[in-house]
């Protein structure tokens, strides 16, 4: 799943509407979307598909993405479910002869020696909640078991001897045992657990529901390889066949959470475009595939997912400021009287998906007053006021990074709720300033090219009177950006939320370019 590098030129006027060309060109050339390798998604495939072509690339991977420390994945909690995953899968090709290679089963030994150590020293007993991530109170116990069976099993090392991996703390079974007893009871199941099919029960694999959508389950390759199980047994599905097959050519072994992600992909590129009005041109191919994506309950990332609110608002932002606007009534079925929920029954409350959701009826209310639209874009744009943290910031579910959240959260208020949240656009504004690092960047954990653009957006994005010292941010942030241009054209910091941190790479690219053309209509020429 990788996209031809796109080669930033001096970005001038011109040379960003070339990049900008460039990107949608890309889209095309991929219709599957990019997106980075998960450690997680494959480990599953090491595990539940050593079949699959590739897999010697797989466990290459996981050797070669272990940390100095034994663990895999972003630094705490967030190295948690990777570090699992990898562990029980070189775990498991141990105990299975011939799956490890001999020339490299020293080396695997040695790495799951260092992970148990990782998850039993530090990971396991860490204070940090585990962050929240999709399937991740059935992910972690599920694998969890999994070691600790294959550790009772014959340790060839006696580091392996001991007791149970414990669960993390505040962390519990309860919700793993609750999907277990409504898979026996044969009860309607939310179509969302398919994607973590990989981890559920047994019972699973018997449920009417269960079924291939587009030929993958719950749009991920490691589900779809547990739903499928014995590649050889009669009566095989072949479209689920060719989906893993193509799954794992694209990326030349590993594979990334979710795939396809057309639709998330091209919405939120063209959305990040439209928005600073660099995305002239758009072939109707991509306008007309949104379109089409859309129907009575919204639009969903990919076949076998639900349909979200997030998708769904970004889809019609992108549409309606593309010139071909769609009404946004399919939205109303997430409006929870306070605010949008991503999808029916979530756990929690996302201010991304509320952001979004304010720019999409923001847009159609400005231009249908009659509607009832204004009135909840009023409401949102309320609830989203209330969720600025006292340092000016905005966090969320679905992305690591601050910056994120608060760019999002700061654009859609700027633009469709601008009175009376000046002070509050502000305070993000001064956050922003505040945090800057030493060589220009921005960052979570360290510097990152994708939210250096995030920080700028929320610095020249706001309409509002420029803040002290704006003019140096600005200039030492381009700087940072020139000298870190080959890092926006391949696999970046993985920071967005799935089962594991991705890096969708075309919708960071955007945000780059969409952040370098900001600083052009606010008077940096980027030099």
């Amino acid at each position: 799943m990788t996209a031809a590098p796109v080669v930033v030129p001096d970005l001038g006027g011109a040379g960003l509407a070339v990049v900008g060309r460039e990107l949608v060109a890309a889209m095309l050339d991929n219709p599957a979307g990019t997106v980075s390798p998960s450690v997680y998604e494959t480990g599953r495939l090491v595990s539940d598909a050593p079949w699959l072509p590739g897999h010697a690339e797989r466990l290459c991977h996981l050797l070669a993405t272990q940390r100095a420390d034994g663990g895999w994945g972003a630094p705490g909690g967030y190295g948690l479910v990777p570090t699992l995953s990898a562990v029980e899968a070189l775990l498991s090709a141990l105990r299975t002869p011939g799956r490890a290679g001999p020339p490299q089963a020293h080396r695997v030994s040695a790495a799951v020696d260092r992970g148990v150590a990782t998850l039993r020293d530090r990971l396991l007993v860490a204070a940090e909640p585990v962050p929240d991530m999709p399937g991740v109170d059935l992910i972690v116990p599920a694998l969890i078991d999994r070691i600790d069976a294959l550790l009772v099993e014959g340790a060839p090392s006696p580091e392996w001897h001991g007791p149970a991996l414990p669960m993390p703390p505040g962390m519990t079974r309860h919700r793993a045992e609750a999907v277990g007893r409504l898979l026996a009871s044969g009860g309607p199941v939310p179509e969302k657990l398919w994607h973590a099919f990989e981890v559920l029960d047994r019972r699973a694999r018997t449920h009417p529901r269960a079924r291939p959508v587009s030929g993958a389950v719950g749009a991920s390759p490691a589900a779809t390889a547990a739903w499928l199980g014995d590649p050889a047994r009669p009566g095989v599905d072949r479209a689920v066949l060719g989906y893993l097959t193509e799954a794992v050519a694209s990326g030349g072994g590993p594979v990334p959470c979710t795939t396809p992600i057309a639709v998330f992909e091209r919405a939120w590129v063209l959305g990040s475009l439209a928005r600073v009005g660099v995305a002239a041109g758009v072939p109707v191919e991509l306008t007309a595939g949104l379109a089409a994506a859309l129907g009575p309950t919204g639009a969903a990332t990919s076949p076998g997912l639900p349909t979200d609110a997030d998708t769904t608002a970004v889809t019609l932002f992108a549409l309606a400021r593309l010139g071909r606007p769609v009404a946004p009534d399919s939205l109303l079925a997430y409006d929870t009287g306070t605010h949008f929920c991503t999808w029916q029954g979530e756990d929690g409350a996302s201010v991304t998906t509320n952001a979004h959701v304010l720019e999409a009826l923001g847009w159609h209310a400005r231009r249908s007053p009659g509607r009832p639209h204004a009135d909840v874009a009023r409401r949102v744009a309320g609830w989203l006021v209330d969720g600025q943290l006292a340092d000016g910031s905005w966090t969320d579910r679905w992305h690591a990074s601050p910056y994120y959240a608060t760019a999002s959260v700061t654009a859609s208020l700027a633009e469709y709720a601008p009175g009376g949240t000046g002070g509050r656009l502000d305070r993000a504004v001064d956050w922003v300033r505040d945090t800057q690092r030493a060589d220009g960047s921005w960052g979570l954990w360290a510097g990152t090219p994708e939210e250096t653009a995030y920080a700028l957006q929320v610095l020249l994005g706001t309409g509002r009177p420029p803040r002290p010292g704006l003019d140096g941010v600005v200039r030492r942030a381009l700087a940072y950006l020139d000298e870190h241009r080959d890092e926006g054209t391949g696999d970046g910091v993985p920071l967005w939320h799935d089962k594991d941190l991705y890096h969708p790479v075309l919708i960071v690219r955007a945000a780059v370019l969409a952040a370098r053309h900001l600083t052009r209509l606010s008077g940096h020429p980027g030099r």
